[in-house]
């Protein structure tokens, strides 16, 4: 990674296949622990990628020129914002790209009325899995309980609402 500075920005065209190859890299580690189709739904291909921007908002982390991390979310119902495709490349770990992502969406639910941050993972993803308890998501029982035959649980984060 070069010095340059952390970039944050809106997804647009032309960014899928740099997404989809983040999705792959930072996801490789964790192949054997995966079904086949459970890997194929984690780290979708670059056309797949284009279907999720047309169904929410997708975000990239830059170190400029290369996209170093993304993270996606999707409307569930009126109120819950549902994310998915988090992903930081292994040799950017570690820069709170991450925490940054989240801020983004935290941001995004708000101005868009949602209560409540939704989001499943892997019991394997442990670095995932604690920054998403720093960031005070809990475990629910609130299923999927599998991607393809990949064990999943079900996290989420009640949101402050600015009415009060």
């Amino acid at each position: 990674m070069n010095d340059s500075p952390l970039r944050l920005r809106r997804a647009r065209a032309g960014d899928e296949i740099a997404i989809s190859s983040v999705l792959l890299e930072a996801f490789r580690e964790y192949l054997p622990q995966y079904t086949p189709a459970g890997f194929a739904a984690t780290t979708p291909s670059p056309s797949e990628v284009l279907q999720r921007m047309e169904e929410g908002p997708v975000w990239v982390a830059m170190i400029e020129p290369d996209i170093v991390g993304t993270v996606s979310a999707v409307l569930r119902g009126e109120r819950a914002l549902y994310i998915r495709g988090m992903a930081v490349l292994p040799e950017a770990r570690g820069l709170q790209i991450g925490n940054l992502l989240f801020e983004l969406i935290e941001e995004h639910a708000k101005e868009n009325g949602c209560t409540k941050l939704v989001l499943s993972t892997t019991p394997f993803l442990d670095r995932a899995i604690r920054l998403y308890e720093r960031l005070g998501f809990v475990r629910t029982d609130e299923g999927p309980d599998d991607l393809h035959g990949t064990p999943l649980f079900t996290m989420e984060k009640v949101l402050e609402s600015g009415l009060n």
